[in-house]
Protein backbone atom coordinates (compact mmCIF):
# COMPACT_ATOMS: atom_id res chain seq x y z
CA UNK A 1 0.00 0.00 0.00
CA UNK A 2 2.87 2.40 0.98
CA UNK A 3 4.43 1.45 -2.61
CA UNK A 4 0.88 2.57 -4.60
CA UNK A 5 0.61 5.74 -1.98
CA UNK A 6 4.53 6.41 -3.60
CA UNK A 7 3.55 5.93 -7.25
CA UNK A 8 0.71 8.45 -6.68
CA UNK A 9 2.92 11.05 -5.70
CA UNK A 10 5.25 10.53 -7.68
CA UNK A 11 2.68 10.76 -10.49
CA UNK A 12 1.48 14.18 -8.93
CA UNK A 13 4.64 15.65 -9.07
CA UNK A 14 5.51 15.18 -12.70
CA UNK A 15 1.73 16.45 -13.21
CA UNK A 16 2.46 20.13 -11.58
CA UNK A 17 6.01 19.93 -13.29
CA UNK A 18 4.26 19.79 -16.73
CA UNK A 19 1.79 22.16 -15.12
CA UNK A 20 4.17 24.72 -14.15
CA UNK A 21 6.48 24.24 -17.59
CA UNK A 22 3.05 24.85 -19.68
CA UNK A 23 2.23 28.37 -17.59
CA UNK A 24 5.98 29.29 -18.02
CA UNK A 25 6.09 28.78 -21.92
CA UNK A 26 2.24 30.27 -21.96
CA UNK A 27 3.86 33.17 -20.19
CA UNK A 28 6.69 33.27 -22.39
CA UNK A 29 4.59 33.34 -25.45
CA UNK A 30 2.62 36.09 -23.84
CA UNK A 31 5.52 38.22 -23.30
CA UNK A 32 6.49 37.52 -26.81
CA UNK A 33 3.47 39.26 -28.08
CA UNK A 34 3.20 41.69 -25.56
CA UNK A 35 7.06 42.66 -27.28
CA UNK A 36 5.92 42.49 -31.06
CA UNK A 37 2.72 44.58 -30.27
CA UNK A 38 5.04 47.42 -28.22
CA UNK A 39 6.88 47.41 -31.65
CA UNK A 40 4.32 48.38 -33.80
CA UNK A 41 2.80 50.84 -31.80
CA UNK A 42 6.01 52.57 -31.15
CA UNK A 43 5.82 52.54 -35.40
CA UNK A 44 2.82 55.04 -34.81
CA UNK A 45 4.98 58.02 -33.15
CA UNK A 46 2.37 58.28 -30.45
CA UNK A 47 3.46 61.41 -28.20
CA UNK A 48 4.79 60.63 -24.66
CA UNK A 49 3.34 63.29 -22.88
CA UNK A 50 -0.56 62.14 -23.67
CA UNK A 51 -2.46 62.97 -19.97
CA UNK A 52 -4.10 59.93 -18.65
CA UNK A 53 -7.66 60.60 -17.52
CA UNK A 54 -6.56 61.28 -13.78
CA UNK A 55 -5.05 64.48 -15.44
CA UNK A 56 -7.00 67.62 -15.17
CA UNK A 57 -5.73 68.96 -18.48
CA UNK A 58 -7.41 65.99 -20.15
CA UNK A 59 -10.37 67.54 -19.33
CA UNK A 60 -10.01 71.03 -20.52
CA UNK A 61 -9.34 71.59 -24.65
CA UNK A 62 -6.88 74.03 -25.05
CA UNK A 63 -6.26 76.67 -28.71
CA UNK A 64 -3.09 76.99 -30.09
CA UNK A 65 -3.59 80.95 -31.23
CA UNK A 66 -0.12 81.28 -31.82
CA UNK A 67 -0.28 78.76 -34.97
CA UNK A 68 -4.11 80.27 -36.28
CA UNK A 69 -2.62 83.46 -38.22
CA UNK A 70 -3.68 86.02 -36.37
CA UNK A 71 -3.43 87.25 -32.70
CA UNK A 72 -5.75 88.19 -30.25
CA UNK A 73 -6.49 91.36 -30.59
CA UNK A 74 -7.02 91.02 -34.42
CA UNK A 75 -9.52 88.62 -33.65
CA UNK A 76 -10.87 90.91 -31.09
CA UNK A 77 -11.16 93.68 -34.14
CA UNK A 78 -12.21 91.69 -36.55
CA UNK A 79 -15.37 90.87 -34.16
CA UNK A 80 -16.00 95.05 -34.18
CA UNK A 81 -16.91 95.03 -37.33
CA UNK A 82 -19.64 92.95 -36.77
CA UNK A 83 -20.82 94.97 -33.62
CA UNK A 84 -22.82 98.07 -34.67
CA UNK A 85 -21.16 100.57 -32.23
CA UNK A 86 -22.58 103.95 -33.89
CA UNK A 87 -21.34 107.50 -32.44
CA UNK A 88 -22.63 110.77 -33.06
CA UNK A 89 -21.23 112.42 -36.10
CA UNK A 90 -21.26 109.27 -38.26
CA UNK A 91 -22.70 109.06 -41.64
CA UNK A 92 -24.27 105.65 -41.89
CA UNK A 93 -26.47 103.91 -44.84
CA UNK A 94 -30.33 103.31 -43.90
CA UNK A 95 -33.68 102.02 -44.82
CA UNK A 96 -36.91 104.60 -44.49
CA UNK A 97 -39.49 102.01 -43.45
CA UNK A 98 -42.01 104.40 -41.94
CA UNK A 99 -42.98 108.42 -42.30
CA UNK A 100 -45.09 109.42 -39.38
CA UNK A 101 -46.51 112.95 -38.49
CA UNK A 102 -43.50 114.41 -36.74
CA UNK A 103 -40.33 112.09 -38.06
CA UNK A 104 -39.65 109.19 -40.30
CA UNK A 105 -38.03 105.83 -38.88
CA UNK A 106 -34.91 104.31 -40.19
CA UNK A 107 -33.60 100.88 -40.33
CA UNK A 108 -29.66 101.51 -40.27
CA UNK A 109 -28.73 97.50 -38.55
CA UNK A 110 -29.27 98.65 -34.42
CA UNK A 111 -31.11 96.76 -32.39
CA UNK A 112 -34.02 99.56 -32.03
CA UNK A 113 -35.27 101.62 -35.46
CA UNK A 114 -33.89 104.92 -35.77
CA UNK A 115 -35.83 108.56 -35.83
CA UNK A 116 -35.30 111.20 -38.32
CA UNK A 117 -37.66 114.46 -36.65
CA UNK A 118 -39.43 116.07 -39.72
CA UNK A 119 -36.93 119.18 -39.20
CA UNK A 120 -34.12 116.81 -39.68
CA UNK A 121 -35.59 115.87 -43.19
CA UNK A 122 -33.99 118.64 -45.60
CA UNK A 123 -31.44 121.65 -45.54
CA UNK A 124 -34.64 122.96 -47.47
CA UNK A 125 -38.39 123.69 -46.50
CA UNK A 126 -40.49 120.93 -47.43
CA UNK A 127 -44.50 120.37 -46.53
CA UNK A 128 -44.36 116.81 -46.04
CA UNK A 129 -42.12 114.07 -45.40
CA UNK A 130 -43.46 112.41 -48.87
CA UNK A 131 -41.86 114.60 -50.77
CA UNK A 132 -38.63 114.17 -49.75
CA UNK A 133 -38.25 110.51 -48.54
CA UNK A 134 -40.19 107.45 -49.88
CA UNK A 135 -40.55 103.96 -47.79
CA UNK A 136 -37.66 101.42 -48.82
CA UNK A 137 -35.88 104.25 -49.67
CA UNK A 138 -32.14 103.87 -49.24
CA UNK A 139 -29.57 106.56 -48.40
CA UNK A 140 -27.00 108.02 -46.05
CA UNK A 141 -27.64 109.76 -42.74
CA UNK A 142 -25.92 111.54 -39.94
CA UNK A 143 -26.31 110.55 -36.83
CA UNK A 144 -27.00 113.54 -34.54
CA UNK A 145 -26.83 112.07 -30.52
CA UNK A 146 -26.06 109.13 -28.40
CA UNK A 147 -28.85 106.28 -27.77
CA UNK A 148 -31.84 107.22 -25.99
CA UNK A 149 -33.12 105.56 -23.21
CA UNK A 150 -34.91 103.39 -25.34
CA UNK A 151 -31.88 102.96 -27.39
CA UNK A 152 -32.97 104.69 -30.25
CA UNK A 153 -30.85 106.73 -32.06
CA UNK A 154 -31.54 110.75 -33.60
CA UNK A 155 -30.92 110.66 -37.72
CA UNK A 156 -30.82 113.97 -39.74
CA UNK A 157 -30.14 114.10 -43.49
CA UNK A 158 -30.18 118.28 -43.06
CA UNK A 159 -26.66 118.03 -41.32
CA UNK A 160 -25.46 116.32 -44.52
CA UNK A 161 -27.03 119.01 -47.22
CA UNK A 162 -25.19 121.70 -44.91
CA UNK A 163 -22.08 120.02 -45.32
CA UNK A 164 -22.19 119.22 -48.47
CA UNK A 165 -23.64 123.15 -49.51
CA UNK A 166 -20.65 124.66 -47.90
CA UNK A 167 -18.51 122.68 -49.96
CA UNK A 168 -20.18 123.19 -52.97
CA UNK A 169 -20.42 127.21 -52.21
CA UNK A 170 -16.69 127.43 -51.23
CA UNK A 171 -15.96 125.70 -54.64
CA UNK A 172 -18.06 128.14 -56.42
CA UNK A 173 -16.25 130.79 -54.52
CA UNK A 174 -13.48 129.32 -56.13
CA UNK A 175 -13.87 129.47 -59.51
CA UNK A 176 -15.56 133.26 -58.83
CA UNK A 177 -18.59 132.05 -60.86
CA UNK A 178 -22.08 134.35 -60.76
CA UNK A 179 -25.17 132.13 -59.51
CA UNK A 180 -28.75 133.52 -59.95
CA UNK A 181 -31.18 133.02 -56.80
CA UNK A 182 -34.27 134.03 -55.78
CA UNK A 183 -34.80 136.82 -52.77
CA UNK A 184 -37.25 135.77 -50.85
CA UNK A 185 -37.01 138.75 -48.31
CA UNK A 186 -35.95 141.91 -47.91
CA UNK A 187 -34.68 144.16 -44.46
CA UNK A 188 -33.16 148.09 -43.68
CA UNK A 189 -29.74 146.30 -44.47
CA UNK A 190 -30.65 144.54 -47.91
CA UNK A 191 -32.25 141.34 -49.19
CA UNK A 192 -32.13 137.74 -48.38
CA UNK A 193 -31.74 134.95 -50.73
CA UNK A 194 -30.95 131.54 -50.63
CA UNK A 195 -27.33 129.48 -52.49
CA UNK A 196 -27.63 125.16 -52.43
CA UNK A 197 -29.95 125.69 -49.51
CA UNK A 198 -27.94 128.20 -47.44
CA UNK A 199 -29.50 131.72 -46.33
CA UNK A 200 -27.74 134.30 -48.37
CA UNK A 201 -27.18 138.01 -47.60
CA UNK A 202 -26.82 140.82 -50.10
CA UNK A 203 -25.82 144.33 -48.74
CA UNK A 204 -27.84 147.40 -50.07
CA UNK A 205 -25.03 148.62 -51.48
CA UNK A 206 -23.79 145.58 -53.41
CA UNK A 207 -27.66 145.70 -54.89
CA UNK A 208 -27.78 147.48 -58.33
CA UNK A 209 -30.93 148.18 -59.72
CA UNK A 210 -33.67 151.01 -59.93
CA UNK A 211 -36.79 148.68 -57.88
CA UNK A 212 -36.99 149.67 -54.75
CA UNK A 213 -35.66 146.70 -52.08
CA UNK A 214 -39.44 145.55 -51.26
CA UNK A 215 -40.25 144.71 -54.96
CA UNK A 216 -37.25 143.24 -55.44
CA UNK A 217 -39.15 139.73 -53.73
CA UNK A 218 -39.20 136.82 -55.65
CA UNK A 219 -36.57 138.17 -58.19
CA UNK A 220 -33.72 135.94 -59.41
CA UNK A 221 -30.76 137.74 -59.72
CA UNK A 222 -27.13 137.12 -60.96
CA UNK A 223 -25.06 137.35 -57.91
CA UNK A 224 -20.70 137.30 -56.58
CA UNK A 225 -20.04 136.03 -53.77
CA UNK A 226 -18.34 138.75 -51.16
CA UNK A 227 -17.52 136.37 -48.05
CA UNK A 228 -18.27 132.44 -47.37
CA UNK A 229 -17.13 131.45 -43.80
CA UNK A 230 -18.81 128.38 -42.51
CA UNK A 231 -17.58 129.14 -39.06
CA UNK A 232 -19.06 131.87 -38.70
CA UNK A 233 -22.39 131.11 -41.33
CA UNK A 234 -21.80 134.08 -43.40
CA UNK A 235 -22.80 134.09 -47.12
CA UNK A 236 -22.59 137.62 -48.28
CA UNK A 237 -22.77 138.04 -52.02
CA UNK A 238 -23.30 141.32 -54.31
CA UNK A 239 -25.72 141.86 -57.25
CA UNK A 240 -23.47 145.28 -58.36
CA UNK A 241 -20.19 142.66 -59.00
CA UNK A 242 -22.42 140.31 -61.15
CA UNK A 243 -23.55 143.15 -63.02
CA UNK A 244 -20.18 145.21 -63.74
CA UNK A 245 -18.48 141.56 -64.81
CA UNK A 246 -21.34 141.22 -67.41
CA UNK A 247 -20.91 144.73 -68.47
CA UNK A 248 -17.12 144.53 -68.11
CA UNK A 249 -17.68 141.90 -70.84
CA UNK A 250 -18.36 144.39 -73.40
CA UNK A 251 -16.89 147.54 -72.25
CA UNK A 252 -13.39 148.87 -72.48
CA UNK A 253 -11.00 151.36 -70.45
CA UNK A 254 -11.13 154.32 -73.03
CA UNK A 255 -15.04 154.09 -74.01
CA UNK A 256 -17.09 157.06 -73.62
CA UNK A 257 -20.75 155.88 -72.31
CA UNK A 258 -24.08 157.62 -71.29
CA UNK A 259 -25.54 157.09 -67.87
CA UNK A 260 -27.21 159.41 -65.20
CA UNK A 261 -25.90 160.73 -62.03
CA UNK A 262 -28.25 158.49 -59.07
CA UNK A 263 -26.24 160.02 -56.19
CA UNK A 264 -24.01 162.88 -55.15
CA UNK A 265 -21.13 162.15 -52.45
CA UNK A 266 -19.05 164.90 -50.79
CA UNK A 267 -16.52 162.20 -52.59
CA UNK A 268 -17.82 162.07 -55.65
CA UNK A 269 -20.98 160.91 -57.74
CA UNK A 270 -21.98 157.68 -59.00
CA UNK A 271 -23.52 157.14 -62.56
CA UNK A 272 -25.86 154.78 -63.65
CA UNK A 273 -24.54 152.94 -66.67
CA UNK A 274 -26.73 150.53 -68.87
CA UNK A 275 -27.88 149.58 -65.03
CA UNK A 276 -24.39 149.36 -63.33
CA UNK A 277 -23.04 151.86 -61.14
CA UNK A 278 -19.66 153.94 -61.65
CA UNK A 279 -17.94 156.12 -59.54
CA UNK A 280 -16.99 159.45 -60.93
CA UNK A 281 -14.65 160.69 -58.26
CA UNK A 282 -14.30 164.46 -57.75
CA UNK A 283 -10.54 164.66 -58.86
CA UNK A 284 -11.88 162.92 -62.37
CA UNK A 285 -14.75 165.66 -62.44
CA UNK A 286 -12.43 168.46 -64.07
CA UNK A 287 -8.67 169.87 -63.90
CA UNK A 288 -10.06 172.72 -62.02
CA UNK A 289 -10.34 172.31 -57.89
CA UNK A 290 -14.16 171.79 -56.91
CA UNK A 291 -14.95 172.08 -53.36
CA UNK A 292 -18.10 169.41 -54.01
CA UNK A 293 -19.20 167.60 -56.53
CA UNK A 294 -22.95 169.40 -55.79
CA UNK A 295 -21.76 172.43 -57.48
CA UNK A 296 -20.99 170.71 -61.06
CA UNK A 297 -23.75 167.72 -60.92
CA UNK A 298 -27.13 167.43 -59.93
CA UNK A 299 -29.34 163.72 -59.39
CA UNK A 300 -30.50 162.30 -62.51
CA UNK A 301 -28.73 164.58 -64.86
CA UNK A 302 -27.99 162.81 -67.85
CA UNK A 303 -23.84 162.89 -68.86
CA UNK A 304 -21.81 161.44 -71.12
CA UNK A 305 -18.48 159.75 -69.06
CA UNK A 306 -15.36 157.62 -70.06
CA UNK A 307 -14.46 154.38 -68.56
CA UNK A 308 -10.51 155.07 -67.28
CA UNK A 309 -10.91 151.32 -64.88
CA UNK A 310 -12.65 148.46 -64.65
CA UNK A 311 -12.29 146.25 -61.14
CA UNK A 312 -13.78 142.55 -61.84
CA UNK A 313 -12.77 141.39 -58.19
CA UNK A 314 -14.14 144.49 -56.37
CA UNK A 315 -17.15 145.14 -58.74
CA UNK A 316 -15.73 148.78 -59.63
CA UNK A 317 -16.13 151.32 -62.62
CA UNK A 318 -14.16 154.02 -62.42
CA UNK A 319 -15.32 157.22 -64.80
CA UNK A 320 -13.87 160.83 -65.53
CA UNK A 321 -15.31 163.65 -67.30
CA UNK A 322 -11.85 165.21 -66.76
CA UNK A 323 -10.59 163.42 -69.71
CA UNK A 324 -13.20 164.82 -71.86
CA UNK A 325 -12.78 167.85 -71.32
CA UNK A 326 -11.41 170.08 -74.36
CA UNK A 327 -10.30 172.96 -72.01
CA UNK A 328 -9.36 172.91 -68.29
CA UNK A 329 -12.19 173.89 -66.33
CA UNK A 330 -15.18 173.50 -69.12
CA UNK A 331 -16.81 171.32 -67.32
CA UNK A 332 -17.39 174.22 -64.47
CA UNK A 333 -18.31 176.39 -67.39
CA UNK A 334 -19.73 174.68 -70.11
CA UNK A 335 -20.40 171.40 -69.60
CA UNK A 336 -22.30 170.34 -72.77
CA UNK A 337 -19.43 171.31 -74.81
CA UNK A 338 -17.80 168.53 -72.70
CA UNK A 339 -20.81 166.42 -73.99
CA UNK A 340 -20.59 167.26 -78.00
CA UNK A 341 -17.14 166.59 -77.89
CA UNK A 342 -16.48 163.28 -75.91
CA UNK A 343 -15.93 160.87 -78.93
CA UNK A 344 -13.04 163.14 -80.29
CA UNK A 345 -11.80 163.62 -76.53
CA UNK A 346 -11.84 160.02 -76.09
CA UNK A 347 -9.81 159.21 -79.28
CA UNK A 348 -7.53 161.81 -78.63
CA UNK A 349 -6.76 160.16 -74.98
CA UNK A 350 -6.98 156.59 -76.49
CA UNK A 351 -4.21 157.81 -78.99
CA UNK A 352 -1.88 159.30 -76.41
CA UNK A 353 -2.42 156.01 -74.00
CA UNK A 354 -1.47 154.24 -77.11
CA UNK A 355 2.23 156.41 -77.21
CA UNK A 356 2.55 156.11 -74.05
CA UNK A 357 2.17 152.23 -74.20
CA UNK A 358 4.36 151.71 -77.24
CA UNK A 359 7.26 153.89 -74.81
CA UNK A 360 6.90 151.21 -71.89
CA UNK A 361 4.78 153.11 -69.30
CA UNK A 362 1.40 151.27 -67.81
CA UNK A 363 -1.54 153.22 -69.61
CA UNK A 364 -4.05 152.48 -67.06
CA UNK A 365 -1.77 154.38 -65.05
CA UNK A 366 -1.25 157.07 -67.27
CA UNK A 367 -5.00 157.41 -67.54
CA UNK A 368 -5.71 157.53 -63.30
CA UNK A 369 -3.27 160.43 -63.03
Amino acid sequence: MSENLKETDQELSEVQKNTEEEIKNELETSSEAETEALDIDESLDIPEDIPTADDPSSRAKRYDFDGAGFTLDEFASLLSKYDYNFKPGDIVKGTVFALESKGAMIDIGAKTAAFMPMQEVSINRVEGLSDVLQPTEQREFFIMSEENEDGQLALSIRRIEYQRAWERVRQLQKEDATIYSEVFATNRGGALVRVEGLRGFIPGSHISTRKAKEELVADFLPLKFLEVDEERNRLVLSHRRALVERKMNRLEVGEVVVGAVRGIKPYGAFIDIGGVSGLLHISEISHEHIETPHSVLNVNDQMKVMIIDLDAERGRISLSTKALEPEPGDMLTDPQKVFDNAEEMAAKYKQMLLEQAEEGEDPIAVMTV
